[in-house]
């Protein structure tokens, strides 16, 4: 007999840091992640955890831009992909876009209150990265060596 995954409770405990814009948690009272709520999660960051959207994101960050300016400050975007998801994004509640009536229109991104927290999530993500990559480098190394003299 095999057990669904949404069987299967996993529990996290610890202190999340609270810089990292998660809330803080007492290592105490743990969290249950199942596939059920993780399926939540997966969907929610297909949308916000692609290439581009994090670069979109990272951008608008630092104040209210506009277009032409993201398409420079997202390296190899193009005008198309980078009006898909900035749609996208601010259909998801992530941006705000204000047009102002001059001539020609002036349109400027914002990141909504929720993206700004997602943000702080994703520098949390960051400096995770910073501090796992070379380990994890090391890792590919040694996997892909095993891996070469087993062939």
């Amino acid at each position: 007999m095999s057990r669904s995954n949404t069987e299967v409770p996993v529990q996290v405990t610890g202190v999340l840091d609270p810089r990292a814009g998660a809330p803080e948690q007492d290592s105490t009272d743990p969290v249950e992640i199942t596939w059920a709520n993780a399926c939540q999660v997966v969907g929610t960051l297909d949308h916000v955890a692609g290439k581009w959207s994090i670069g979109i994101l990272v951008s608008v960050a630092e104040g209210p831009i506009r277009f032409t300016e993201l398409e420079r400050a997202v390296p190899g975007i193009s005008r198309r992909i980078l009006t898909m998801n900035l749609r996208r994004l601010e259909r998801d509640g992530l941006l705000r876009r204000t047009v102002y009536p001059t001539v020609p229109p002036k349109v400027e991104y914002t990141l909504t209150d929720v993206a700004r927290e997602l943000t702080a999530s994703l520098t949390g993500l960051v400096r995770w990265a910073e501090r796992h990559g070379p380990t994890i480098a090391a890792a590919r190394e040694v996997y892909d060596r095993e891996q070469a003299g087993q062939e």
